[in-house]
This record gives structure tokens, sequence and C-alpha cells, in this order.
């Protein structure tokens, strides 16, 4: 046996140094199982992973605020108890909806395969979505030259545009050491510098930057903190002295603070109220976002499915928010009394429930969610795990 391999006698060629090899692919010093031994299977093996139901909850409960604020936007103007929910609301949806991306993106760390998905899942309907708002515009919006522009996210895409940003610096907020600090200080220097300017609305994507972060920062454990009973009581009146709060604030200061698209000196303000606002805002978001936390269930419940489809719902219905303001929807005066209000509240929840069922997913997958295998060169670290695996 030996003669065979080696026929030229002892005399053999040294092998060259082990290297480190690639996640998931043998080395050649791997010991592989043998038919009398076979290796043990993975714990878990052929079991589809499990989703929390704790934060598909969480991601349909503030979709649904999503759109009910978008909803209350045309009755601010003649309710100010409209207006005081509107405030409360855009208070923390958002970021409730930003730190849940954060906490899922702790896992990016600029590998092709997670390169692929950022591209796929958020580029491509970025574009898509924003070719297919301009057109709307131009039809139905009656503004037949508003321009296709991909450096000038229109209504909804700016969080597409955003959320491209924050993952692909995410290694960078993994290393620095004081993170948060130095978010929250990008956020407070933007909102001083009208000199951003609206290019992919990089005034949002900094402003909404430290949320992200805070997402990234967190732990399972920091959830469950907020979780516990006596926070979820301390949650009641701390909303509601927000909500009373909003219904005082509502007549004295505008509402574009809480979009975090300008700089105080747009909005009129001098330059250190943007600091001092985005230290407040910071600081009442996070609040007022726990208080939603404590209050999400954590078991399985109706809506815990819709929680997978929530892009899908925030991206769709849009195209309803709009529409509703071009033909005329708030025209009506009957919609701008109390029982009014409530019918408009009721359909707008109605409207994203569906807009995040299985059966729309299905149907827009293929904007939302394009495999796009064509688009891509083959990875050989990849194809040798999967090669392994088998």
């Amino acid at each position: 046996m030996t003669s065979s391999l080696y026929p030229h006698g002892s005399h053999r060629t040294p092998l060259p140094p082990a290297a480190v090899p690639a996640d998931g692919v043998p080395s050649p010093q791997t010991r592989r199982p043998t038919a009398e031994a076979p290796a043990p299977a993975p714990a878990g093996a052929g079991r589809p992973k499990q989703r929390d139901a704790f934060f598909d909850n969480a991601k349909y409960l503030a979709i649904v605020f999503v759109a009910m604020g978008h909803s209350w936007e045309p009755l601010t103007d003649r309710s100010r108890a409209a207006e005081a929910l509107y405030m409360v609301v855009y208070t923390f949806h958002m970021p409730a909806f930003i730190v849940i991306s954060g906490y899922f993106s702790r896992s990016f760390d600029a590998s092709p395969h997670r390169l692929k998905r950022l591209i796929t899942g958020v580029a491509v309907p970025y574009v898509l979505f924003e070719v297919a708002y301009t057109l709307f515009k131009r039809t139905a919006g009656g503004d037949p030259d508003y321009p296709i522009s991909l450096l000038d996210p229109w209504y909804l895409t700016w969080f597409l545009v955003a959320l491209f940003v924050w993952r692909l610096t995410t290694p960078i907020w993994k290393i620095v050491r004081w993170p948060l600090p130095l978010a929250v200080l990008v956020a407070a220097l933007a909102s001083v510098s009208p000199e951003v300017g609206d290019d992919l609305d990089l005034q949002r994507v900094l402003q909404f930057l430290p949320f992200f972060v805070l997402g990234l920062c967190l732990k399972p454990e920091h959830f469950q903190l907020v979780r516990r009973r006596e926070v979820r009581i301390l949650a009641v009146p701390v909303a509601l002295c927000a909500l009373a709060l909003a219904y005082w604030a509502g007549p004295r200061m505008t509402s574009a603070w809480f979009y975090h698209r300008d700089s105080a000196q747009e909005l009129g303000a001098p330059w250190w109220a943007g600091i001092v606002m985005t230290l407040a805002l910071f600081g009442a978001s996070i609040v007022l976002t726990a208080c939603f936390f404590a209050w999400v269930p954590g078991r399985r419940m109706w809506f815990t499915v819709l929680g997978a489809g929530t892009l899908y719902g925030y991206l769709l219905h849009g195209f309803l928010a709009k529409g509703s303001r071009f033909w005329g929807w708030f025209d009506a005066a009957w919609v701008h009394t109390p029982w009014g209000e409530i019918v408009v509240t009721v359909v707008a929840a109605s409207v994203i429930t569906v807009l995040c069922t299985p059966p729309v997913q299905r149907l827009f997958r293929f904007a939302m969610e394009p495999k796009m295998e064509w688009a891509f060169r083959k990875d050989a670290a990849e194809l040798a795990r999967r090669r392994h695996k088998a």
C-alpha cells in the first residue's frame, strides 16, 4: 500500500503549512466521520429556526401605529386630541421599529452572503418603490413633471435608504468604545447642520441613527427587563403623562421636530435648539419605546404571523396614505368628528393588517425579496460549506 502511494521510496515532498480553515470548511487535518461511527447531528438540526413571538408582535404593533399616525395627520389641524395622539405616537413608533432593526442587525459582518441580502432585501426594493411612488405621484397626484430621482427619497422610502446605510456601518459601531454616545453626537451635529441637505434624506439617516445603534447594543436580557410586571404597571401613568404633555404642547410647537428631517435652522429655531431637541426627543422616545415594549405580548397571538410582513405593509400602505390626500378623502366634514376619527383609525389599522398577511407577501415577494442569483458571482467558501453540509 505504501509503495503504491509513494513509488519513489520514502522521500516525500513536504506538505505546505496548514492554513486556518474557513468557517464551515474542513481543514486537511479534520477527521471525517466513518461509517462505523457517524458524527452526531447538532442539536436542533432539521428543525426550522423558531421566530421570537415577542419581536414579531412588536413589529406588527409598531407598524399599526405607523399607519394610524399617517391617518391622523390630516386631522391634527382641527382636533387638538388628534394632534396630541399624533405627537405621542410619532415619539416612539419609528424609534421602536428602528431599535428592533438594529437589534437584528447585530450579526451583520459585511460577508458576501449578508451583502447580497442587503442588496436584494433593501437596495432593490428601494429602487422599485421609489420609481413606483414617483409614477403614482405623477398620475394620482397630478404632478406629471415630478422627476424620478434615486437621490431624493419620496415619502416612505427614506427608511430603506437609512437601513442600507446603518447596516453598512454596523461593523464600525461594533468596534468603537462608546457607540451610543457617538451616535447621539452625530445626530446632534446633524440637527444644527443645514448643509447636510436633502440628498438621500441624510438628515433622517443621521438623526435616527442613535436608535439603530441602541438596538445594536441591546441584549435579550434588556428586553426582559422592560417586560417585568412593575415596568408594565409604571408604563400606564408614564404614557398618560406623555399624552397630557403633548396636549399642552400641541399648539405651542411644530410636529416637524418628530420627523427628524430638518435642521433647527430650517425649522426657524436657533442652532442650539437642535442640540436640546435632539437630546430631549431621544430621551422621550426611549422612555415611550420602553413603555411600548412593556405592553407587547410575548406569547403567540393571532397577529404574530404578520410580524414577518411589516415591511410589506409599510411600503404598500403609502399608496393609500398619499392617495387619500390626492383624492380628497379627508375633505368630508364627518371625518373630522370624533366618530369620524375613530372610523379613520380603525380603517388604517385594518388596511395595514391586510397588507402584512402572507397572501400579500407572496404576491409582492418579487419586489421585496427577489432572489437575483443571476446578479452575483458564486462564492467559493459558500459552495464549500454547502458541499460539507450535504
